[in-house]
């Protein structure tokens, strides 16, 4: 009877462990065994502030000299949220022109299928990323791509398309501007990404 009790004994002692197991695995382990998942398992998207735009800044320094004024971002769109300028030179007598455009998009979790725990916000928005058909640009401080196009035949216009990752916001910079190096219009494409990303965070 000793014996028996003994094994009795680890018997209970390895189930309390197995739950044990289990409670730290959390709710993964229903999934896994196929039971649906709730809406309330997938985590939404954050809302960005209402006044992004205008925390990223006058973007004047970051353009040819195609304005001796300062240029302000206009916010637009509301999950996603795009802030637009643009400065043209012809307008107060000056040979050049720049258009801006970001988007800063939040992502929220996602259905992964059957017997699998949902994608977390920052899954989805590493898989957009990761998709994007761009040059990826290494030594950055977060996963950072990027695209460059000669305009014209002077090699003078550039259009510079940066994305840029943190965790679950993916920040998309598309800049065209004349006069321009590629290197001035790069440069200036990946601070504007860098400060939405900040202003977002």
């Amino acid at each position: 009877m000793v014996r028996v009790a003994g094994v009795a004994s680890r018997l209970v002692r390895g189930t309390a462990i197995a739950c044990g197991v289990a409670a730290v695995v959390g709710t993964g382990i229903g999934f896994a065994v196929g039971e649906p998942v709730q809406p309330e398992d997938i985590l939404p998207a954050r809302t960005l502030p209402t006044d992004l735009c205008a925390k990223v800044g006058d973007v004047s320094e970051l353009l040819p000299k195609a304005s001796s004024r300062p240029v302000t971002l206009v916010q637009g769109g509301t999950s996603a949220v795009t802030c637009e300028a643009s400065a043209d030179g012809a307008k107060q007598g000056m040979f050049s022109n720049a258009v801006v455009k970001l988007t800063i998009t939040p992502y929220g979790g996602k259905d992964a299928g059957a017997g699998q725990a949902p994608f977390t916000p920052a899954e989805v928005a590493k898989r957009t990323f990761d998709r994007t058909p761009l040059d990826t640009l290494p030594g950055r401080p977060y996963p950072t791509k990027i695209s460059r196009s000669a305009r014209g035949v002077a090699g003078e216009s550039w259009a510079v398309k940066v994305l840029v990752l943190r965790a679950d916001i993916v920040v998309q910079v598309e800049y065209t501007a004349n006069p321009i190096q590629v290197e001035t219009a790069e440069q200036a494409a990946l601070v504007l990404a860098d400060r939405a990303i900040w202003e977002a965070k």
